[in-house]
């Protein structure tokens, strides 16, 4: 593998172990009748915030997620990958990594500059892949 597509790899990695977790914490919270079930009514227990927040928290990933390897997989087929772009992966990797708990935890407004770093590294790959 190449090392501008390691990120790619580990980025989908944790996407899997963050829905595994946030999934783990919802069936504690609301009971895998719920979970299991075609969740056509409303949970009769809630969730607790902090299994809400990781929950949101993955569906911002499912949102970002295809933006990263896009950019990522555009530079490798074009071989136009560099030591920028790859410090650009990691970047997104690590804001990433961060973001999970500070959505949990409720950082504010830390959260969203948190956001703004993996999104702005997001943008500097696909620049990378027009210049």
């Amino acid at each position: 593998m190449t090392p501008d597509l390691i990120p790619l790899a580990l980025v989908g990695l944790m996407h899997i172990a963050q829905f595994a977790v946030a999934s783990v914490m919802a069936n504690k919270d609301v009971g895998t009748g719920y979970t299991t079930s075609p969740r056509d009514r409303a949970p009769s227990r809630e969730m607790r915030t902090v299994t809400a927040r990781m929950l949101r928290a993955y569906d911002n990933h499912v949102q970002m997620f295809p933006f990263f390897a896009a950019a990522l997989l555009a530079l490798h087929v074009t071989g136009q990958n560099s030591s920028l772009t790859l410090a650009a992966s990691w970047v997104y990797l690590a804001a990433r990594l961060i973001y999970i708990p500070a959505y949990a935890l409720g950082w504010k407004p830390w959260r969203s500059y948190v956001w703004i770093v993996a999104m702005a590294s997001v943008a500097a790959l696909f620049l990378a892949a027009l210049f």
